[in-house]
This record gives structure tokens, sequence and C-alpha cells, in this order.
């Protein structure tokens, strides 16, 4: 292994239900162990006992967006303190399905909350933090909600909203990448699985990190 890769590193996956980040993610964790990469893979709303308490909530109680928010960044703080900052610390790598781009683009774009508040909690929560890269699977809403409603699981909450919720996740999403282009890697999310995987395997290796 590349000794650059030795030192721990934070990679999140962001998009819209349907965007098919999950076989990605298992994927590139698959990837880095071949490697010899101490791994941690986790997710949010989650990763922590409260942190998965919080999430079932967030995904199936309705709330006021500002609560929805909060709560968000509560169970942030609590997976930051007792899952990312720890496994940084000891050089292990985190891969993690959505972090704070995921609350801009679903509570800001998505439902409506003030810009400035989810920034004021971002700057409290995780001040010094922000992943190393951050993948973006983009595709559009209509063929996400196929996918969806093809995998036969029921639907949270979030998963319920009309195509125009997504369009404006969607388009929160692409603001925040294009207001930090070196930290955002856009994906396109429409093509095969396979592809996919084999993209992001080749950007580690572009990177230097394997």
């Amino acid at each position: 292994m590349n000794p650059v890769s030795q030192r721990g590193r934070f990679i999140t996956f962001e998009g819209i239900d349907g965007a098919g980040k999950s076989t990605q993610i298992s994927a590139l964790v698959d990837l880095l162990r071949v490697h010899g990469v101490d791994v941690v893979q986790s997710r949010e709303p989650g990763g922590t006992g409260l942190g998965e308490r919080l999430r079932e909530l967030l995904l199936n109680v309705d709330m006021h967006v500002d609560t929805e928010a909060m709560l968000m960044f509560a169970a942030r703080r609590e997976h930051l303190a007792c899952v990312i900052e720890p496994a940084l610390a000891r050089g292990a790598w985190v891969v993690c399905d959505r972090f704070s781009d995921a609350t801009y683009a679903y509570q800001v774009g998505g439902h409506g909350l003030e810009a400035a508040r989810c920034e004021a909690l971002e700057a409290w929560v995780h001040p010094q933090r922000q992943p190393d890269l951050t993948l973006l699977f983009d595709l559009p809403p209509e063929v996400a909600a196929a996918r969806v409603a093809a995998s036969g699981a029921g639907p949270d909450r979030f998963e319920r909203e009309q195509r125009d919720f997504f369009e404006r996740v969607r388009a929160a999403y692409l603001a925040r990448a294009a207001r930090d282009p070196g930290r955002f890697q856009l994906i396109d999310a429409v093509r095969p699985p396979a592809s996919l995987s084999a993209e992001i395997g080749a950007l580690m290796t572009q990177r230097g990190w394997l």
C-alpha cells in the first residue's frame, strides 16, 4: 500500500435516494480491505446506538424542519465523537453514507430550512472536520424513484416525497458541489454498477491513496 494512504481518510457518499450508493460503498470498503486498509463503514443519521434511535424518529415521524435539522446534527455530533474522530485518530479510514451535505440538500434544499441555520449548526458541530472526498451520485429523480419502487422496500417519509422535492434536493447538492470542487467528485449514477465501481477504484489510485 502506498505510504500516502497510511493516515486516516474520511470519504462520504451523497445523492438522492435510489442513486445506488449502498452498492458502491460496499464495493469500496471491500477494495480498501484488499489493500490492507483499516476501514470503518458507517451511515448517517445513525452510526451509534443513539444515532440509530434518532434515525428511526427522523425517517418515520413527521416534525418541524428546524427540529429535523437539530436532530440530524445531534446524531452527527455523537457519531463524530464516538466513531469518526476516534477512527481517524488511529489512522483508520471512515467510509460514510451521508454527512452534512445531505442535511444541506434535504433540509435546506428540500424542506426549506434557512441556509444560515444549517451553516451555524455545521460550524458548531464540526468546525474543523470535512470529508477528504465526497462522491456525489447524481441522476434524474425519476430514475431514482423507479429504482426505489423496484427495490420493494417500504419507503420512509423522505422517500415518499414528490418529484419536485427531489428536484430541489438534487439542485442543492449540485450547488454545494460547485462551491467546493476540490472535495466533491461528481458521479454519473445512471451508469451500471460495475462501471461506477471501476471509476471509484481508479479515482483512489489517481489520488495516490492506494
